[in-house]
């Protein structure tokens, strides 16, 4: 798969309303939410342990945190979209994002996106970008929602 590439506002400018493209599949593992676990001292059951889960949970396995879905977007936005000439780039927010279903340990992750809108704010670009998380084993939505960045191009 080809990235997309920019190189100033007036490339981004041509793809308003248009899909940008869509990452890879990637696994979520134990091993990841294990960490993701330890790094933000979220150790909750439901996750980290494989047992119990196995037995209380209504999945009958351990689930991806939800802020650890909406964390992989940048390593999977960096699959889609490529920026040169560009001085640094911001996370503004995120809006209108909701969890749609639980990803399940071993479960894999693709992100879709489209440029929803694209401001000039006097040397910064303002990007909205549509994005969607899928689940490649039930086709379901696991995130979806705006993300908001700023783009500073030399």
């Amino acid at each position: 798969m080809s990235k997309l590439v920019i190189n100033s506002f007036e490339d981004f400018e041509k793809y308003v309303g248009q899909p940008l493209g869509e990452s890879e599949y990637l696994q979520v593992d134990q091993e990841r939410i294990n960490l993701f676990a330890d790094a933000t001292l979220d150790h909750q059951w439901i996750h980290t342990d494989v047992e119990r889960a196995q037995k209380e949970s209504p999945f009958k396995n351990t689930i991806v945190h939800g802020y650890l879905t909406l964390s992989l977007l940048p390593y999977l936005w960096n699959q889609i979209i490529e920026f040169n000439n560009l001085k640094m780039m911001i996370n503004y927010g995120i809006d209108k994002m909701k969890f749609g279903q639980a990803v399940l340990s071993g479960q894999s992750l693709r992100l879709s996106t489209k440029l929803e809108s694209l401001a000039n704010l006097r040397g910064a670009v303002k990007a909205e970008i549509r994005f969607t998380m899928d689940i490649k084993e039930t086709g379901k939505k696991a995130l979806e929602g705006t993300a908001i960045f700023i783009y500073y191009f030399n």
